[in-house]
């Protein structure tokens, strides 16, 4: 059962992609619940030094996996990414920007307001 679709902001969960499809549920939001244990909650839109960052750490998301219907990122495209992967980026210092309006609350278990308002974009 997803939890309440609400942002970091408090209002209405807004949408983060549908092209490219995504979120936990591939509804195009960073809805959540109990059995996202990634909790793929923060709407970012990708960059080139993230896409490498995130490769080298493993999760390549740049690679097209057409088994998946996964074209892989690029730059400029929005994805739910899951809330420790971005803080892990934020540490290294390559954290994408953020959409706060489609970024869900539960990210805030996680990462700090004022450290995503930061990364703002809109």
């Amino acid at each position: 059962m997803k939890y309440k679709s609400i942002n970091v902001l408090g209002t209405k969960l807004k949408e983060c992609s549908c092209e490219p499809i995504t979120g936990f549920f591939r509804d195009g939001c960073c809805n959540t619940s109990k059995q996202d244990l990634g909790m793929h909650t923060v709407c970012v839109v990708a960059t080139k030094e993230f896409l490498e960052f995130s490769k080298s750490v493993g999760n390549d998301l740049s690679t097209d996996i057409p088994q998946f219907n996964f074209k892989g990122l690029k730059p400029g495209d929005r994805w739910c990414l899951c809330a420790l992967r971005w803080k892990e980026a934020d540490n290294a210092g390559v954290a994408p920007p953020v959409l706060l309006e489609s970024t869900h609350y539960e990210t805030l278990k996680v990462i700090d307001i004022y450290q995503l308002q930061k990364y703002e974009v809109n």
